[in-house]
């Protein structure tokens, strides 16, 4: 079961293959908090690898996310989250009360050339630098 890190958020970012979008966000986050916050991804029909089209966009910034690998959502790893980010997977995200939940409305990278997937990659740097604000105010 994941733990959380007292005094340290948790994040996790959900999508259907946990192939993109997550991967995208779980790279932002990571490059632009360090250790600051724990992140974690997952999707509710993982994917056999991450999307290689997703990894070529963020070598293109240098974030590598070359060793990421899809994730089943768990419902342990919700419960360990402090803020639970979904990007277009429907209902087949428990919910559970005192979580604080998004839902990102963002284009799946699926099938996607390199210039659609781009576009996508800066909208999730945007929102999250605007997540950053809010979770590390300082």
């Amino acid at each position: 079961m994941p733990e959380s890190v007292p005094g340290k958020p948790s994040v996790l970012f959900v999508c259907v293959h946990n192939a993109g979008r997550s991967q995208i966000a779980a790279g932002w986050l990571t490059h632009l908090a360090g250790d600051r916050v724990e992140v974690r991804s997952a999707g509710s029909a993982p994917a056999e690898q991450v999307n290689p089209v997703a990894v070529e966009a963020m070598a293109e910034v240098g974030i590598d996310i070359t060793a990421a690998r899809p994730k089943v959502l768990s419902v342990d790893a919700v419960q360990a989250s402090d803020v639970v980010i979904t990007m277009g997977c429907g209902d087949a995200c428990p919910i559970f009360p005192g979580k604080r939940y998004e839902d990102w409305k963002l284009d799946d990278p699926a099938g996607q050339g390199i210039d659609a997937v781009r576009v996508i990659r800066d909208d999730i740097r945007a929102r999250m630098e605007n997540l950053l604000s809010e979770l590390l105010p300082d």
